[in-house]
């Protein structure tokens, strides 16, 4: 597999109002993980909306899909990253959140 932009997570104040309105702008069909989160699930790019205000980003998250979570952490901190978030798992896979040199925050996944 190769490492590729996988998923953009937006913070949102709830869902409903933005899966209203890219369903009506795009056509888009989000599927709800709980009454503060939902995405699409097109396996391409997929689109989240993160209403939970303790785990929302405060800008739009990317998500680079890699083969292992644990060189991937690695070799982001050699590189002058920083951890924003340790590894958590959540369904489909796990993740963990860092800030690249100039604090833009990101977030590198490995599916299950």
């Amino acid at each position: 597999m190769a490492t590729r932009l996988c998923f953009v997570e937006l913070p949102a104040q709830a869902t409903e109002p933005g899966k209203r309105f890219y369903a009506a702008a795009f056509g888009l069909e989000m599927t709800d993980f709980g009454p503060s989160y939902a995405c699409t699930l097109t396996g391409d790019v997929d689109l989240g909306l993160q209403a939970d205000r303790a785990e929302a980003t405060r800008a739009p998250l990317p998500v680079i899909q890699v083969d292992s979570l644990e060189a991937t952490e690695a070799a982001v901190r050699a590189a002058g990253g920083r951890i924003t978030k340790a590894t958590f798992s959540f369904p489909g896979g796990r993740r963990f959140h860092f800030a690249d040199p100039s604090g833009n925050e990101l977030a590198a996944m490995q599916p299950e």
